[in-house]
């Protein structure tokens, strides 16, 4: 029985952190292990940074593509929408992501250097290039960060590293803005949407569901896609399908059939044809 969910109340991504006990997510992966060398568009309250070891890949932040090459990263402020994908083009990166609440040691320290740079409207993300010194240092430290997320203490050692590279984000940041009222209400509108797909992708969904959950019509819905995610509503469903039964694969003892219908495709032919 189809069983959609109204999506009341927009919620991130939660992530899968390497200990439970601390918000710290570092992880080294290859674009290839992601179906068609892309993972689906997302936003959460931490911070995220990307730095490439080898390769390149395309980055989408809120619809804005920035590349990146070997010895380059970049920088997702808290809640906004991004992905990386490439055109079947391997890349080996390593991905880190912390939240912003392992520098509150108190309330002054929040106000006055945390919140500041996560609600600055002009820092949506930032790329990190090898002309710029600040730049290296911050491709350094995540290097580091890494290197050192096994070992004793990885805690500690990674809040000094995320201490260091948050104050010359901070130190070099701009002037806040406010964006214009249009361009913040359609960025509401593709979270809203892209919400109601994650809670409900193992479900039949049209594409008049997802616009309804986004209260536009279905152009629009198809046009803010577009516009936001470079790919219109339907194929972010079955790339979120797609996704998501990679992780299953790894983690299940289910048979790709089996698998194929949990994530909400019709039967295995069409996922393992889609899936290639």
């Amino acid at each position: 029985m189809n069983t959609i969910s109204a999506a009341k109340n927009i919620s991130p991504e939660n992530i899968a952190f390497n200990d439970p006990d601390y918000p710290i997510y570092v992880r080294r992966d290859l674009l290839s292990t992601y179906p068609h060398y892309a993972a689906p568009s997302h936003w959460h309250d931490e911070v995220e940074f990307i730095t490439v070891f080898s390769g390149k890949m395309d980055y989408n932040i809120n619809g804005e593509v920035y590349s990146l090459k070997e010895g380059e990263g970049i920088f997702v402020n808290s809640r906004q929408m991004h992905f990386g994908f490439s055109q079947q083009t391997e890349c080996d990166f390593v991905c880190v992501i912390l939240h912003p609440m392992l520098l509150c040691s108190s309330a002054v320290m929040n106000k006055g250097y945390i919140s500041p740079l996560i609600e600055n409207q002009a820092l949506p993300c930032l790329k990190f290039s090898r002309k710029e010194s600040w730049h290296l240092q911050v491709i350094e430290q995540l290097k580091y960060i890494y290197q050192i997320k096994d070992t004793p203490a990885a805690p500690l050692k990674i809040q000094a590293a995320f201490g260091f590279v948050w104050a010359l984000l901070f130190e070099h940041m701009p002037a806040s803005y406010r964006p214009k009222r249009n361009s913040d209400e359609n960025l509401s509108i593709v979270k809203k949407m892209v919400y109601f797909i994650q809670l409900n992708y193992m479900e039949k969904i049209s594409l008049g569901d997802i616009a309804r959950a986004g209260t536009v019509g279905e152009s629009k819905c198809c046009r803010l896609f577009r516009d936001y995610l470079g790919q219109t509503p339907n194929a972010y469903l079955t790339a979120y399908r797609l996704n998501k039964s990679r992780e299953s694969l790894g983690s299940t003892d289910m048979s790709i059939a089996e698998i194929a219908v949990e994530v909400g495709f019709c039967g295995a032919s069409y996922y393992a044809e889609t899936f290639r």
